[in-house]
């Protein structure tokens, strides 16, 4: 059984170098995950803090579901605790200390058991000459496959 990616950052892989991954879960409310499994969920312009020695995910979009409990509306952008191993954080927060590295999020996925998953990734930012290499390529390779496609016989 493969894993179902609900949503994905792909801002993040532009306006960073990614240097490692790590997998977290996440702490949510019952109508969030019921969100979640509808994909009602966006990570652009999201990122991780520490606060008190625990990594949050901050301003990532879960929608509320019509069909969920009315009396009770989560906050959309509400932080979300990430679970990691403590070692696992200790590493991630001296890294941002010392390296002055961010940690961002790559996607919301659930994995082979059905749980929701939080990839996140330490990563770099790229300078803007960096951005453009990675649009020439982009282009190159694109023009480059419909070279191929476009080929006649």
């Amino acid at each position: 059984m493969a894993i179902d990616i609900i949503a994905q950052n792909k801002k993040a892989r532009f306006d960073y170098e990614i240097l490692e991954t790590y997998e977290a879960g996440v702490v949510l409310k019952g109508s969030e995950v019921k969100a979640l499994r509808a994909k009602r969920a966006n990570l652009k312009d999201s990122f991780c803090r520490f606060i008190k020695d625990e990594l949050f995910l901050m301003n990532a979009h879960i929608t509320h579901m019509e069909t969920a409990n009315k009396h009770f509306t989560p906050e959309t952008r509400t932080p979300r605790k990430l679970l990691l191993h403590k070692k696992q954080l200790e590493k991630l927060k001296l890294s941002i200390e010392k390296d002055a590295l961010s940690v961002v999020p790559l996607k919301i996925y659930f994995n082979e058991r059905n749980i929701i998953k939080v990839q996140i990734a330490e990563a770099k930012g790229k300078k803007l000459h960096d951005k453009r290499a990675t649009l020439k390529a982009k282009t190159l390779d694109r023009e480059a496959a419909q070279a191929i496609k476009n080929r006649s016989y």
